[in-house]
């Protein structure tokens, strides 16, 4: 199950640098501050704490009810990292399982 929450999170992320309309954005917000949400919690009953508190942040990052103004570029610039970090802890992962 972490595994697709990751991919589809990334996904998702990724597809903040496409020309789509607005709401698209806000569903990612909610999608995000969700999948983010049961990534930190996951993280926490498997005593990653490092990943737990990244994946909290994150989820606090994304949420949509207060929002933070970071302006398009900056927020694609962080959709950009978080994308890749999203894929990248996949691989790691994977190598240590």
């Amino acid at each position: 199950m972490e595994k697709i929450i990751k991919i589809g999170l990334a996904v998702l992320m990724f597809g903040c640098l496409l020309d789509v309309p607005y709401g698209y954005y806000q569903l990612v917000r909610f999608i995000a501050l969700i999948g983010f949400g049961v990534l930190a919690y996951q993280a926490n009953q498997q005593c990653r704490q490092n990943e737990m508190f990244i994946c909290g942040a994150l989820a606090l990052l994304f949420q949509p009810f207060f929002k933070i103004a970071l302006g398009r570029e900056l927020w694609n610039i962080v959709d950009v990292i978080v994308g890749i970090g999203l894929l990248l802890s996949l691989l790691k992962k994977g190598k240590y399982e």
